[in-house]
C-alpha cells in the first residue's frame, strides 16, 4: 500500500501526516518519524477490511499560491 506523506519540521521535532487519512507521528529525525508514521499506520489498517482500504480515493495534491 502506497501512502501520500507530508513531513514538516515543528520546532525539535519533525512532524510526518498522511495525506489519505490524516494520521501523523513525529520523531528527532526525519528517518524517525516516517518510521513512527509507518507503525501508527500498520495498527490503524489492522482491523479494516482490504476491500474497505483500497476504496478510499486518492487525493488530488496542488499547490497555490496565495498574497499575503
Amino acid at each position: 500500500m502506497r501512502l501520500t506523506v507530508a513531513i514538516y519540521k515543528e520546532e525539535i521535532w519533525y512532524v510526518a501526516k498522511c495525506i489519505q487519512n490524516s494520521i501523523a507521528s513525529q520523531g528527532k529525525t526525519i528517518e524517525e518519524a516516517i518510521s513512527n508514521l509507518k507503525e501508527a499506520l500498520e495498527l490503524y489498517y489492522e482491523d479494516i477490511p482490504k476491500d474497505q482500504i483500497f476504496a478510499e480515493p486518492e487525493p488530488l495534491i496542488t499547490s497555490i499560491e496565495v498574497g499575503v
